[in-house]
């Protein structure tokens, strides 16, 4: 019975892991700061922001934040009681509750992005081509249906 040899990863592919890994936990840092900033933790933080965009059902919020609808439940009840969420029957399916920002949850959630100078900064060190070329590079490593979920 012959043994498999995994693959080494190459140098240079290690390099882009570790960098997008460093990438990945500035933005995760700099994303808590300023939810603690508002007085958010960081997944109200990332709820208020979908719902900012457009009301959806709880069901979908969890699968957009990777968690149990229970979880989104409590999130909404927190964020429901400071006025940045509420709740309203789907004009589609009068069973199915949407959550959606208020129009101070609104304004929360634009302070947020606002606030959020990591990415900014460092991007306007590239040139428009090259922000073009990041994007295009990332959106091919997440695949075709990143702006489809």
């Amino acid at each position: 019975m012959a043994t498999q040899k995994t693959p080494r990863i190459d140098p240079l592919t290690m390099e882009v892991v570790e960098l997008i890994g460093t990438v990945v936990a500035r933005y995760h840092e700099e994303y808590e700061d300023a939810a603690a900033e508002h007085a958010l933790t960081g997944a109200q933080a990332r709820l208020l922001s979908l719902l900012s965009l457009e009301p959806l059902p709880m069901r979908r919020l969890a699968q957009k934040l990777k968690c149990e609808p229970s979880n989104v439940t409590g999130i909404v009840d927190r964020l429901e009681a400071r006025g940045l969420v509420e709740r309203r029957p789907d004009p589609a399916d009068r069973r199915v509750k949407l959550a959606a920002a208020t129009p101070e949850g609104r304004q929360v959630a634009r302070g947020l992005r606002d606030s959020l100078n990591f990415a900014r900064e460092p991007l306007a060190g590239l040139s428009e081509e090259e922000r073009l070329i990041l994007r295009d590079l990332l959106r091919r490593m997440l695949g075709a249906d990143v702006y489809t979920g």
